[in-house]
C-alpha cells in the first residue's frame, strides 16, 4: 500500500469554501477576543504560530494517530476529547481504554462535521489537514482560529507557513528533542505541565534504554518500503521520522540523503543498487491494522523477481512495520524498541 495520501482506500473530499455564508452556516463558535496577558491566558508557538487560550481548552479533537496517542498519553481523553478521527492502527495498547471510551470515525471528517461538534481546540497529527490543496485538507489554521477554534500541528511535522504540507518540512526538526519540546508546549496549553513533564521523562528512559542496548553494534542499512498498487515501490527519506527511529535502533536508512520529500519513488534497479540489508513495509491503513496484516507486503517484495538478488529479500530480512509505528510520535521509541528486535535479535 502506498502512504498517507494514497494508502487512505477512501477519503472524503474536504472542499474549503471561501464563501463568508458557509463560514457562517457551519456551526462553528464565534471567534473570541483573547488578549496574550489576560489572567489565565496561555500562549505558545506551534509552527511559527501564536496559539493563545483562556484556559485549559475543553472540547478538543484530535486528528490522526499522533494526536490521539498525545492527548490519552497527557491524560486528556474522555472528559474533554469531544472527536477522534483516522487511526493507521489500534492506539498503544496503555490507551485502548481511553480510545474506546471517545467518538471515533474512520476517516477524516469534513469541515462542517469537524465543526458541527464545536471544538475549541483541535490537534493534527499530520499537516496535510491543514493544507491549502489535496484532498485530506479540512481547513487552514487561519481560517479555523477566526472562527475560535485554535490548532495545533505535532511539531515534527511544521510545515513552513500555514497551508502548507510534507515539501516543507524542515529536515532540522525531525528529531525527538523536538517531540520533547512540543509535549511541554502542549503540556502547558492543556493545562497538564506535571504529567507532561512525567512523559518526556518516561520517553527519554525509554529512548536511553534502547540506545544502550545497540551501542557498539554494526549498523545494518535498512529500507523502509511503500508498496504501491502498481508494483512500484517508495522509500521514506531522510527527512521521514522513520530515519530518527532506525538511527534509535542502532541502524540507518539505506536513503537517509534523500530529503526532498518524505516519501520518495525509487525503481527497482535502484534498490538492488543500494541493497539493504533489511526491509521493513509500511503496512496501514485503519483503526484495526496490526502487525499480521504486512504479510502480505512482505510476501510481494521478497516474490518480486526483480528484487531476487537483494540481500534482505536474498536471506529473507523482510519484515512487517506499520506505517504508525513510524509516526513523529510519543510511539517513537516504543518503534524504535521493536526495530532493535528485529535488525539486532542477539
Amino acid at each position: 500500500m502506498s502512504a498517507r495520501s494514497v494508502i487512505r482506500r477512501s477519503l472524503p473530499v474536504a472542499v474549503l469554501s471561501a464563501a463568508a455564508v458557509a463560514l457562517s452556516a457551519c456551526g462553528g463558535p464565534p471567534a473570541p477576543e483573547i488578549a496574550a496577558g489576560t489572567e489565565g491566558a496561555v500562549t505558545e508557538v506551534n509552527c511559527g504560530i501564536e496559539v493563545t487560550v483562556p484556559g485549559p481548552p475543553e472540547r478538543i479533537y484530535a486528528l490522526y494517530q499522533p494526536a490521539i496517542e498525545t492527548l490519552h498519553a497527557l491524560g486528556v481523553s474522555d472528559d474533554r476529547l469531544v472527536g477522534t478521527a483516522w487511526l493507521d492502527a489500534p492506539v498503544l495498547a496503555p490507551f485502548a481504554e481511553a480510545q474506546a471510551s471517545v467518538p471515533y470515525v474512520p476517516d477524516l471528517p469534513q469541515r462542517e462535521a469537524l465543526l458541527s461538534a464545536n471544538p475549541d481546540f483541535v490537534l493534527a497529527g499530520y499537516n496535510n489537514v491543514f493544507a491549502t490543496t489535496g484532498d485530506e485538507s479540512i481547513s487552514t489554521r487561519a481560517d479555523l482560529s477566526a472562527l475560535g477554534v485554535q490548532t495545533w500541528v505535532n511539531a515534527p511535522l511544521c510545515p513552513s507557513a500555514d497551508g502548507l504540507s510534507d515539501e516543507a518540512i524542515d529536515p532540522a526538526q525531525v528529531s525527538m528533542e523536538t517531540i520533547y519540546g512540543d509535549l511541554h508546549s502542549l503540556g502547558r496549553v492543556l493545562g497538564v505541565q506535571q504529567r507532561s513533564e512525567e512523559l518526556v521523562a518516561e520517553l527519554r528512559a525509554k529512548v536511553a534504554t534502547v540506545q544502550e542496548r545497540v551501542a557498539g553494534k554494526v549498523k545494518p542499512r535498512v529500507a523502509i518500503l511503500l508498496n504501491d498498487d502498481d508494483g512500484s515501490y517508495r522509500v521514506a527519506s531522510g527527512i521521514d521520522f522513520g530515519t530518527r527511529i532506525l538511527e534509535m535502533a542502532g541502524a540507518e536508512n539505506a536513503f537517509g540523503d534523500l530529503t526532498e520529500r518524505r516519501h520518495v519513488a525509487v525503481s527497482k534497479e535502484e534498490l538492488i543498487a543500494r541493497d539493504p540489508d533489511v526491509i521493513l513495509t509500511s503496512t496501514c491503513c485503519d483503526a484495526a491494522t496490526v502487525d499480521e496484516d504486512g504479510q502480505a507486503d512482505v510476501q510481494q517484495i521478497l516474490t518480486d523477481p526483480a528484487l531476487a538478488g537483494s540481500t534482505a529479500v536474498e536471506q529473507r530480512k523482510v519484515f512487517a512495520f506499520l506505517f504508525a509505528d513510524r509516526a513523529a510520535s510519543l510511539r517513537a521509541p516504543y518503534a524504535a524498541e521493536r526495530v532493535a528486535d528485529l535488525v539486532h535479535p542477539e
